[in-house]
């Protein structure tokens, strides 16, 4: 699955969240940065739901690809060297 990496440094924008006022204390208490914090969760959110798009997208040839090695075997197999 490809991997964009991380985002690129962006302007910023401000946003509106709501959480948890306990959450918001001892992470203030904790030294934790909010906006960093939320940040950080939010792209891995987004980085989870475009592995399971890009997955879902790709199932199908995913599939044939395996039922084919599955009854061809791996192509140029007799070249594989184990070390």
């Amino acid at each position: 699955m490809p991997d964009s990496g991380p985002v690129p440094p962006a302007r910023r924008r401000a946003t509106n969240v709501t959480l948890s006022e306990a959450l918001v204390g001892l992470a203030k208490e904790l030294g934790v940065n909010v906006s960093q914090a939320c940040e950080a969760g939010l792209a891995a959110e987004v980085k989870a739901a475009g592995a399971k798009k890009w997955l879902e997208e790709n199932r199908e040839a995913i599939e044939y690809c395996n039922q084919y090695v599955e009854e061809n075997g791996l192509l140029l197999e007799e070249y594989r060297t184990w070390f």
